[in-house]
């Protein structure tokens, strides 16, 4: 045991946060997600929803200061202009977590998936609600 450590985050977990260099992607996806098949590292947190993941998530991982959009969510299918609840309170969580206003930006379901492959590694939750995805860009700690 750690101090200060989220106890949902998994050993494998802190190591992959650890490992991410400025500029690594890292996804939080519900349970729908289909992670496993992305190719990428896929750390499975069942039982947990995606925003308290990312909450988690955002006491260790800095997100990236020099991008546009340090997260990025998933459009929903034929409303692009929708804003699901679980993106909502990812909104609220980083801005809480940061302390300035949330840079989201938001990506078509297969370009959400192909930009997914190509990340560090895959958190998979046992969010219920569709459409609670997010893509982090880790940054510096000044």
């Amino acid at each position: 045991m750690l101090f200060n450590i989220p106890p949902i985050l998994s050993p494998d977990l802190l190591w992959t946060l650890q490992a991410m260099g400025h500029g690594d992607e890292i996804v939080i996806a519900d349970a729908n997600f289909p992670g496993t098949s992305m190719g990428a590292r896929c750390h499975r947190l069942d039982g947990i929803s995606a925003t308290d993941a990312l909450d988690a998530v955002l006491q260790l991982l800095p997100l990236d200061s020099f991008v546009e959009t340090p997260a990025t969510t998933m459009q929903v299918v034929g409303d692009a202009s929708a804003k699901p609840e679980a993106v909502a309170e990812f909104r609220r969580i980083i801005t809480d977590r940061t302390g300035a206003e949330a840079k989201m930006g938001t990506l078509e379901r297969f370009e959400f998936y192909e930009r997914a492959k190509k990340a560090f590694a895959i958190v998979q939750t046992g969010e219920s609600r569709i459409y609670a995805n997010v893509i982090l860009t880790k940054g510096v700690i000044a």
